[in-house]
């Protein structure tokens, strides 16, 4: 394990986070996975170590700022640098008009989506600036770029979300060693999915494991910092 290059997959109890890390496990990476819900963290993990991979799980609540700077300082005393940071966890908060948005779920949306991952930032920037490679991958969604109704507040935390990365993006740019993709997963079959879409048939959309599989493929790919891409 200890020449394994090292992944941080946050939401991965579920869904895409899950998928995700069992693709970059199934590639040699050993895993970091990370969400509030312990048991399912275990699942997840006990499915990497049935197809021979390695995983850590840290459950933690990442809208608590605290506890992310503890996780980062565990993770720094075993490995000393970070190779992989996906950045999928999320909360979808209610679709609603604009003038109907709660302000405390608001709050809520905004400090998981754009707050937390600013500190996951700011927390493993040193580990990731140690590693020869580094990459972070940001799952975000159309409704950054393209305003639609009713997703005000997460299309918001979505777009400041991307301007936040891509800011990283550029001011790491000339040191060369951290390379940032942000990626729409698309329609997938998501609880998330199921959420904003509750007449939808979960048949018709692609199953988490295609976006899993593409985020391992792109981190094998000289692709340069700040790429977007849809996964169709």
């Amino acid at each position: 394990m200890s020449d394994a290059k090292l992944a941080l997959v946050t939401g991965a109890s579920r869904g895409i986070g899950a998928a995700t890390a069992e693709a970059l496990a199934s590639a040699g990476y050993h895993v970091v996975l990370t969400a509030r819900t312990a048991a399912g963290l275990e699942e997840v993990e006990n499915r990497i170590h049935d197809a021979g991979g390695s995983a850590t799980i840290a459950p933690l609540d990442l809208t608590d700022g605290d506890s992310i700077g503890r996780l980062a300082a565990a993770i720094s005393t075993r490995w000393g640098s970070l190779d992989v940071l996906v950045l999928n966890a999320a909360m979808l908060g209610t679709l609603t008009p604009v003038p109907h948005i709660d302000a405390k779920e608001f709050g809520r949306v905004m400090t998981l989506n754009v707050t937390a991952q600013a500190a996951l930032i700011t927390a493993f920037d040193p580990m990731l600036r140690a590693s020869p490679a580094a990459r972070i991958i940001g799952l975000t969604s159309s409704v950054g770029a393209d305003p639609r109704a009713y997703w005000g507040a997460y299309g918001a935390s979505k777009a400041a979300f991307e301007n936040l990365l891509l800011t990283y993006a550029d001011e790491t740019s000339t040191a060369g060693r951290i390379r940032i993709a942000l990626l729409d997963p698309g329609a997938t079959r998501t609880a998330m999915r199921a959420k904003a879409y509750p007449g939808e048939d979960p048949a018709t959309l692609k199953a988490p494991e295609a976006v899993g599989a593409r985020i391992a493929a792109l981190l094998s790919e000289d692709f340069a910092s700040g790429y977007r891409e849809r996964v169709n």
